[in-house]
This record gives C-alpha cells, sequence and structure tokens, in this order.
C-alpha cells in the first residue's frame, strides 16, 4: 500500500490474519498475504458428511454445464449430474412450465466398498471440488472441474489398492418436463423416445420436435497409480441433430490432456475473475455466504449463455423449470453491478437479440409499436402461450384471462439500464434500452385513459402474484412512471428529438397517484393489501427503483408502514421477502434491521451448499441477498455515491476495493474502529462525481498524484458530507480526513466472532 498519499489502492502488504474457525489450507499458505486468497480460502465450502441431495452438495459450473454432487438416493454411490442450459424440449405449444425444459442424465461414481464418509472441499479460488471419498475397501482421491472453457466435465479419481475396481455408468434422465413430478402433465404431451447408446460412450436423445441432446464421455488413465480421469460434454441442436458431432470433438480433445494440464487455462480465468472487485464485513459466516454468490452467479451466468433458468445450469425436478421474469431474473443479476461483473451480463443481451419476440409475443393490434415479455420464457424468449392462445402470450389490460401481468418486460429492461449506468456505455442505451423501452411504456399508452378526476388511470392489471387483477395497479403505475422518466432522459443523454416525449411528460405530470391506505401502498385501487405475500411487486418505487425514498422526509412514513405491514403478514412469507426487506432498511439507513433480515433469511431458507428452496429447487434468492449486502456497503442511486450507509453497528470495520456504482465509478474505501478511514474513486467515464464519505470533520481531496481537486458540498443540509468534486474521466479522487495519512491497503477485516463453514462441515 501507499501511505499518506493519494496512490494507487495496496493489496499486498496487508498482514496476514488467522481465518476465524478454520485454518488456512496447505495450498493457500504460500499465498497467506493476497487478500483474495484469504478471503476465498475462508469461503471454501467443505462436506465432513455426505451430501444427499441438490441442496446439500457441491455444484460446479461454466453458465452451459452444471454438474450437482451428492449421494445417489437409494445406492451406494455417488450422483455428478450432467445438466446444460441449452438443452430444451421446443414444444412451446405446451406452455412454457411443460414444453420448454428437459432434464438430460448424471454419472454414478460406483465405489468397491460401502461408503463411509467423506472430505470434500469446493475450493471458490480455483472452482474445483477436491477431497476424498471413504469406504470399507479404502479411499478415492478425487479433483473435479467443469472447465470454463472447454465445457467439459472432468473428474479424476486415484484409488487406494482396495479401490481400483470402482466404476462409473451414465443415467440418461427420462425427457420428459421437470414439472411432471408436481404437476400433471397436460393433455396430449408424451415423453421423448429414450436415449439412445447410453453404454457406448455417448448418449443421444432425439427430440419430438426435431433435433437431439447429446452427452459424450470418455475414461482415460494418466500416469502412475491408477489415476484415472472421466471427460463427460453435453452439447445440444435444434432443428438438426447435429449435436453428436460437436459432443464427440469435445471430448476427444479434452481427453488428451491429463487433468493437471486441463485445469491450469481453467483456474487463471477464475483468478482473473474474482480480482475484479473486493469486499470484507466482519460477519465470518456472511462473507463466506458472499463470495460463494460470486462463484455461484459465475457458474450459471454469462452474457453469451441462456438468461438463468431458475435453477440455473443444475435443473432438477422442479415446480418452475423456466426463465421467470415477474422477480428471479431480475434478482439474479443484481449482484453482478457492484461486483464489477458486467461480463455476465446476459439479460442486455439476450433482449436485444430476441427483440422481435418481445412484439410477437403481444395481441396482434400491438405489435407495431410495443414490445412485451410474458412471466416465463425460454432460452430465446418464447413463450408457449404464444402458440396456444392463439398468437400472443402477454396479457392485456383490462381482460381476464389471460391474467394481464404487464409489466415484466419494463421491470427486465431497469436491469439493462442498470448496466448503462454503471458503465456509462452509451451503446446499450441506444441499442437496447432506448428502444426496447419505448416499446414497453408504448403498451401501457394503449390503455392509458383520463378519469374523471382529470388523471390518467390503468385498467385492471395483475401484480406478480397476489392473485387479483387491480386497476391503477401499483406494480405497473411505478414501472410506467419510472419507464417515462428514464425514456426522457435517455433521449436527452443521445441528443434524439422522439415525437412521443410530450406524451411521456404529460403522463409524468398526470398519471395517477399510487394507491395508498392506513396500511401503506396498496394493490391497486380498491384492492389493499391484506394477506401473506412473498413478493414486493406492489413497493417498486421504494426499492429497486428509488422513486420514493428515505431521503424523502415527506415520503417516510409511507415507506415504513409500508415495510412493516408487508413483512407482518406470516404464512406466505418467502426467502426474497426478506432480501428486499434488508435493502429497504438500508435505504432508510438501517443497517441493524437490514442485518436482521438478512440473518432470518440465513435461519430459515439457505440451504446447506447456499442454495434456497421453494417447493423446489430454485437460486434467485441467495444471489439477491449478496445485492442486499451491497446495498449495505455502497449505494449509488440518484446521483449520489453513500459510502457505508448502512453498516449495522457491531460491523466496526468494513473494506471495499473496485466496487463498481452508476456512473462507472470504482469505489474503494476502508472503515476502521468505527470511522471510514478513506475514500477513493476512480472515474471511468467522466460522470458528475457525487459523493456520501461519510468521513467526519473537514477532508482533503486529492488526485492520483497527491495534488488537490476542486471540491465543494453538495446539496442544502447534506448529511455525512456529500460533496461534489471535479473528477475528469481517467481521474482518481482520494478523501481523506484533513491531515490524515492513512495506510491504503485494503485487506480483509477481522470477524466479529468464529462460525461454521458453508457445506456440511460437521462429521
Amino acid at each position: 500500500g501507499v501511505a499518506g498519499a493519494a496512490g494507487a489502492v495496496g493489496l499486498a502488504a496487508a498482514p496476514a490474519r488467522a481465518l476465524p474457525n478454520a485454518a488456512v489450507p496447505e495450498d493457500h499458505r504460500r499465498h497467506e498475504h493476497d487478500p483474495w486468497h484469504e478471503v476465498l480460502a475462508d469461503a471454501d465450502l467443505v462436506w465432513r458428511r455426505l451430501p444427499k441431495t441438490w441442496y446439500e452438495g457441491p455444484f460446479l459450473g461454466n453458465a452451459l454445464l452444471g454438474s450437482g454432487i451428492y449421494a445417489e438416493p437409494g445406492r451406494n454411490a455417488i450422483r455428478f449430474n450432467v445438466q446444460h442450459s441449452e438443452v430444451q424440449d421446443h414444444r412451446p405449444e405446451f406452455g412454457s412450465l411443460f414444453g420448454l425444459c428437459l432434464l438430460f442424465g448424471w454419472f454414478t461414481l460406483e465405489p468397491v466398498g460401502r461408503i463411509t464418509g467423506v472430505d470434500w472441499r469446493l475450493g471458490l479460488r480455483d472452482a474445483e471440488l477436491t477431497g476424498t471419498l471413504t469406504t470399507e475397501a479404502g479411499t478415492l482421491a478425487l479433483r473435479a472441474m467443469v472447465h470454463n472453457s472447454r465445457s467439459v466435465l472432468a473428474v479424476e479419481i486415484v484409488p487406494s489398492a482396495g479401490e481400483r475396481g470402482f466404476r462409473w455408468f451414465f443415467h440418461p434422465a427420462e425427457a420428459i418436463s421437470p414439472r411432471a413430478a408436481f404437476k400433471p402433465l397436460p393433455a396430449g404431451y408424451a415423453g421423448h423416445p429414450p436415449a439412445t447408446g447410453a453404454d457406448v460412450g455417448r448418449a443421444a436423445q432425439p427430440l419430438l420436435a426435431g433435433g437431439e441432446h447429446v452427452a459424450a464421455w470418455r475414461e482415460r488413465t494418466h500416469g502412475p497409480g491408477g489415476r484415472r480421469t472421466l471427460y463427460a460434454a453435453v452439447a445440444w441442436s435444434h432443428p438438426r441433430a447435429t449435436a453428436r458431432a460437436r459432443a464427440l470433438r469435445t471430448v476427444r480433445s479434452a481427453s488428451a490432456l491429463p487433468y493437471d494440464a486441463l485445469a491450469p487455462a481453467h483456474r487463471a480465468w477464475w483468478h482473473r475473475y474474482y480480482r475484479k472487485s473486493f469486499l470484507s464485513v466482519p460477519d465470518a459466516r456472511l462473507q463466506r455466504f458472499y463470495w460463494a454468490q460470486l462463484y455461484k452467479v459465475a457458474s450459471a451466468a454469462r452474457r453469451d449463455a441462456p438468461v438463468m433458468a431458475t435453477s440455473g445450469p443444475w435443473l432438477e425436478p422442479t415446480p418452475w423449470p423456466a426463465t421467470w421474469w415477474n422477480l428471479n431474473v431480475q434478482l439474479e443479476y443484481w449482484l453482478i453491478h457492484g461486483s464489477n461483473h458486467l461480463e455476465l451480463d446476459a439479460v442486455t443481451r439476450a433482449l436485444g437479440e430476441y427483440r422481435r419476440r418481445l412484439s410477437d409475443e403481444l395481441a396482434r393490434p400491438y405489435r407495431a409499436d410495443s414490445a412485451g415479455i410474458a412471466r416465463t420464457t425460454d432460452m430465446t424468449l418464447l413463450n408457449g402461450a404464444s402458440v396456444a392462445n392463439g398468437g400472443y402470450a402477454v396479457g392485456v389490460p383490462g381482460q381476464n384471462p389471460p391474467t394481464p401481468e404487464v409489466g415484466n418486460l419494463t421491470w427486465a429492461l431497469h436491469n439493462v439500464w442498470l448496466s448503462y449506468r454503471h458503465t456509462m456505455d452509451e451503446s446499450i442505451l441506444r441499442d437496447v434500452l432506448f428502444p426496447l423501452l419505448r416499446k414497453a411504456v408504448n403498451y401501457y399508452l394503449h390503455f392509458l385513459a383520463p378519469g374523471r378526476d382529470g388523471k390518467l388511470h390503468l385498467p385492471a392489471t395483475f401484480s406478480p402474484e397476489y392473485g387479483v387483477d387491480a386497476p391503477d395497479c401499483n406494480y405497473d403505475l411505478m414501472l410506467l412512471r419510472w419507464g417515462c422518466s428514464t425514456l426522457l432522459d435517455a433521449a436527452r443523454t443521445l441528443g434524439v428529438r422522439d415525437a412521443l416525449a410530450p406524451r411521456w411528460r404529460e403522463v409524468l405530470a398526470r398519471l395517477a397517484p399510487y394507491p395508498a391506505d392506513a396500511n401503506g401502498f396498496m394493490i391497486g385501487a380498491g384492492v389493499p393489501f391484506a394477506k401473506s405475500h412473498r413478493h414486493y411487486s406492489h413497493l417498486l418505487a421504494v426499492y429497486p427503483l428509488y422513486e420514493v425514498t428515505w431521503e424523502q422526509p415527506e415520503h417516510r412514513a409511507l415507506i415504513e408502514t409500508s415495510l412493516n405491514h408487508w413483512v407482518g403478514f406470516e404464512g406466505a412469507l418467502q426467502g426474497y421477502t426478506f432480501t428486499g426487506a434488508a435493502s429497504m432498511s438500508a435505504q432508510m439507513r438501517r443497517g441493524d434491521d437490514a442485518l436482521k433480515y438478512l440473518d432470518e433469511l440465513m435461519a430459515r431458507f439457505i440451504q446447506p451448499n447456499t442454495m434456497y428452496k421453494e417447493s423446489g429447487p430454485v437460486i434467485e434468492t441467495p444471489l439477491s441477498a449478496a445485492q442486499s449486502l451491497h446495498d449495505m456497503v455502497c449505494q449509488s442511486w440518484g446521483g449520489v455515491i453513500r459510502v457505508f450507509p448502512a453498516l449495522p453497528g457491531s460491523w466496526r470495520a468494513a473494506a471495499l476495493r473496485d466496487f463498481r456504482t452508476q456512473g462507472a465509478f470504482l469505489l474503494s474505501a476502508v472503515r476502521e474502529e468505527g470511522r471510514t478511514r478513506w475514500v477513493r474513486l476512480h472515474s471511468e467515464a467522466g460522470a458528475p462525481c457525487v459523493v456520501r464519505h461519510g468521513i467526519e470533520g473537514p477532508v482533503e481531496v486529492r488526485d492520483e498524484y497527491g495534488r488537490r481537486l476542486h471540491h465543494e458540498p453538495y446539496g442544502r443540509g447534506a448529511p455525512d458530507g456529500t460533496l461534489r468534486i471535479a473528477l475528469r474521466k481517467g481521474g482518481t479522487a482520494l478523501i481523506t480526513a484533513r491531515g490524515d495519512r492513512p495506510d491504503l491497503t485494503v485487506a480483509p477485516v477481522p470477524a466479529n466472532a468464529p462460525a461454521p463453514r458453508w457445506g456440511l462441515p460437521e462429521d
């Protein structure tokens, strides 16, 4: 680190600290002064008991190929699932819940002796599972990865003498919808023909709609000691049957190399990935959970992969076998912004690539100038109702059936807006956000009409997933207001003179107020929030849109009443209820409340391997919990960067490096002994720099060369020392207390107390 100057933030000079409740593994000791090594080694998941379900076992993936690992039910074997995010049914006539997703299959590792124990570690930094399986006949030492670029599952086994006869078997799954385990199949639905060739190193699954899914595998012996490695890959093709050659080619190429030759390129990608940002807080359990979510999101998401379905690439029998657009997608991708991982943004890519479908799935009268997205789709944004309902999948306001859930595209475009705001990349604004948001808002404008009060009103629509239609539904009013405001801002930025701009301004001036009663925000006009409900769709103006905020004193009572009333109904609350409540509490600067909600989430809903269960496997809630932690350590809505805005009182220390904020700033900051010591901002785009730094007393602001930077107070009565800083594109500003020359090293902060690891650490 560079002490006493506004230089680059140091990371290599941090003193080593003992890891709470865990020793540093042998292969990490030579890196003990590297903060990423330290936090990642501490966050590794461990197993001293045999995992028996999807919710307990290790998981590997590269956003396409995924493998969940646990005991084979009813057998003396270990299951390695092989699922693939491109494996689809391609029969939309049966709807998105039955006609779009398919299970594929799994391998079993079958030892000679009865399994008696495991000692496994999921190493986050290397994205590999390592350890030992113990049996009555000996041991099987294993290493496993889903290779980042080759998209192959590689499992190396080194058996003891008594286990040299272990075997691998492939088991094709029944080619049927994963929802079949929970709901009756629709009339006329038939499973696909059985896979062929499952005992000859490949299994080809023919599809009734054309095309195929193919698994190929090969086991090879490399080196002495009976070291054997299984290589497996999955390929998809539709409508032609061309997957077989690709699967075989992938396995043939990978299997020419031993595990040690394959692993370095895989590990190097993951090492670079983690170093894009750094976060440390003194809650050991929550910090480990956070780094596990960074591992999970990169295992399940990449820009060029399908938008995450509810189970990611680890599909299992589930009630939710599709991509869900009324909450799940939005929550799944929020954490990529602050953690500085825009390379994972499949939402922006997919909405741009399949934009034609967003109009085609509306009823015909609205296709020319409007767009929308259904609640559930496949990887190409297709919903089966567009076939089953005679040509449209998105509801029509005022009509039921179909249930008119209208706002999903606008909410998804808020994620695209976040990607724009965190990068200031005008190509996102020009090529994706502006044209699609214009059409999404246009769809609303077809139905917006003046009432007797002179205000503009919407007919009945649907608030996910309350169960009752309501006119002036808050879900839609809030999204419509955000959409019109964002379109006007985008037009100014792009220099566009749009003929619809007067209409957008009229909507902002005349839109009906959000329905509210003594209990806070209602579902819609005449429909109070009157029962337990997991979604916070009626509260979007508070979070994540930040249109009704705690910094507006006139809204504080409404926000507090609405939040308390919503979470006060037990019965239907689910995990993301508590992540939403945590983020809203963070906006209210109530860090202790935010932590209370996250602790409740961990205790009630998060599974041993950090996955989540809601009737079946789903993954959005743990990922959104990482965003709730982001909201506690940094918020940047409304043009103001807020540093450590909602830390709990017990968190006397925290550290950030290269946390990405709106305006395309990279934030680094350190808090020690309950005081923020320094804040550093690097501007990538030259956007206006306004920061609420939280440093007590007079401050100094210097550039990367130690020269004073012009700054001035921002806003009347701005709390916590809000400053506007004259910071050019490519420039850096360091904020410290006047006369203070702190050490600018960023390192993991000490844990307040020991905590158990994730996984199954107790034997």
